[in-house]
């Protein structure tokens, strides 16, 4: 009886040993892809320790490896079997990567990255390892600084909302933009009042309660469902309180840094009546373990051998490692031609220089290689053109960018108020740009602009990204331009609807010209 249990004995360490193993050479592999992408996580850290809205990212690892680690009992019972799909999808992440990091968007480089973990997982252990930890894996992603692109639309909420709110208790209200006045005083609704720190907060704590808290995949989706919503209402329902506490105490309480306070302090009481509802329909008390799993454990496991393991480790990181040393020859082939002076004049005399400028307006732009900055003018009617060219771009200055805003400076005067995309018809073509209506004290300013990216056009920044990522990958440089005109008008923006596309109709083909001399034109030796 003995010579029976022995060789049962070997095995089982045997496996378990072959296990170790393939749980080493998974880490060691993705510790050398994150050491590859060496960059891309760096610029993950530095959000963390620079934004207090992202520094819950240092906890995100830890939460996962805790509860990978519960997962332990499972894990040792199920077959380790790599497997090559994986590997498209990896080589998918990997020319994602390449696509963003070409482009300069640094978020998707940060995703693409992150999310080729829970990839090599499944590669090098296979599908049972990774459907069983696929939560623990994806929860990773939180660990990526995201948010901003939703603070405009949070922003628009929450001054409608607040808005909403004065005017039901019977508050007169008059609005323009984010910004808006009662009798007692005026307001706005800027990023710190968007309520995204809130939202990234409570839908992060919310999914891992979630997880940790519900077995049933439909009392999770619930709950992740309510952690989206209530805090954005509740920023909503905040802001009004603010407004109305600022005016019920004469402009003298919530006015100042400290509606800020009373916002956390609020913020915590709703997560808190969340969390307390939310305990009532509880499953954390059942079996962590689900049949499948029991059943699966009652199996004998199997492994690879160790050799099939460590050739599959060595594909991944192969595969991984292609895109950055291509975007690596890519920076190499870096453009050093010094950009001329960007030149624009009709040439057929129509619109001729306005030496003097009729508004005091300017764009904020960060990183330009060159600006062109002209005032036009035909009979009455006046134009400002505004041309910023980028070469050679990088994080800190690029086309495309949340740092280039239409009013740079809050004490400028200028407000954005509105922004919406319009179609202009150019004789047998069509161009769509942005519009956006500025308003200062006394001026208002109606704007179109749109990019140039060599060979085409776009209103879109998002199609834009693309064609930049599309045209620096074929080799064919980063160069790009905004063009933006302005004209003036005193009560309805539409009054320079027409001066406006009869200057683009005339000028449009001068201005496309000109930019692609400035890109073609190289340095005379």
């Amino acid at each position: 009886m003995n010579t029976q249990i022995q060789p049962s004995f070997v095995s089982d360490n045997s496996f378990l040993g072959g296990q170790k193993t393939a749980v080493l050479i998974t880490l060691l592999a993705i510790v050398l892809i994150l050491g590859i992408y060496h960059e891309t996580i760096e610029s993950i850290v530095a959000i963390w320790n620079r934004s207090e809205t992202y520094a819950h990212g240092y906890l995100i690892v830890p939460f996962c490896i805790y509860m990978i680690w519960k997962k332990r009992p499972v894990l040792t019972s199920v077959d380790y079997r790599p497997g090559y799909v994986p590997l498209l999808i990896l080589a998918g992440l990997g020319a994602g990567w390449l696509m963003a990091a070409a482009a300069s968007v640094q978020v998707a480089e940060q995703y693409a990255l992150v999310a080729m973990i829970p990839i090599i997982v499944w590669a090098i252990l296979g599908w049972n390892v990774f459907s069983t930890i696929i939560f623990p894996l994806a929860y990773l992603l939180f660990a990526v600084p995201f948010g901003e692109v939703f603070i405009p639309p949070l922003i628009d909420f929450t001054a409608d909302f607040t808005v909403n709110a004065l005017q039901f208790v019977g508050m007169p209200v008059y609005r323009e933009g984010s910004f808006f006045s009662i009798p007692s005083g005026n307001w706005s609704v800027v990023e710190a009042c968007s309520g995204v720190r809130y939202l990234i907060a409570s839908v992060t704590l919310g999914t891992l309660y979630a997880y940790l808290t519900y077995r049933s995949v439909t009392r999770r989706f619930v709950f992740i469902v309510c952690s989206i919503l209530v805090p954005i209402i509740a920023n909503g329902m905040r802001a009004f309180l603010i407004v109305m506490t600022g005016h019920l105490s004469g402009m003298r309480l919530a006015v100042g840094v400290d509606h800020l306070i009373y916002g956390w302090v609020f913020f915590g009481l709703v997560m808190l009546l969340l969390f307390w509802l939310g305990s009532f329909w509880r499953e954390d008390h059942l079996p962590v373990v689900s049949d499948r799993d029991l059943a699966e454990s009652d199996q004998a496991s199997s492994t690879v051998p160790i050799k099939t393991t460590l050739g599959m480790g060595v594909l991944v990181v192969a595969v991984a490692a292609v895109w950055p040393v291509y975007l690596h020859y890519l920076n190499n082939k870096t453009d050093i031609r010094p950009i001329p002076e960007i030149s624009i004049t009709d040439p057929s005399g129509k619109w001729k220089i306005d030496p003097t400028q009729f508004s005091d307006w300017m764009p904020g732009y960060v990183g330009f290689s060159r600006q062109f900055i002209g005032h036009f003018q035909h009979e009455n009617q006046h134009i400002g053109l505004y041309i910023t060219y980028y070469r050679n771009q990088q994080q800190t200055g690029k086309l495309i960018s949340t740092g280039n805003v239409l009013v740079a400076e809050k004490n400028s005067g200028w407000r954005n108020i509105s922004g919406d995309t319009r179609k202009i018809a150019l004789g047998a073509t069509e161009l769509s740009v942005n519009e956006n209506v500025l308003h200062a004290a006394s001026d208002h300013l109606l704007i179109w602009r749109w990019f140039w990216l060599i060979d085409q056009e776009t209103d879109s920044s998002y199609r834009g990204k693309v064609i930049q990522a599309v045209n620096r990958i074929l080799g064919k440089g980063d160069d790009g331009a905004e063009i933006m005109v302005a004209a003036a008008y005193e009560h309805n923006p539409e009054e320079a609807v027409s001066v406006l596309r009869e200057f683009i109709a005339d000028m449009k083909p001068v201005i496309t010209e000109s930019l692609q001399v400035v890109q073609s034109e190289s340095t005379r030796n």
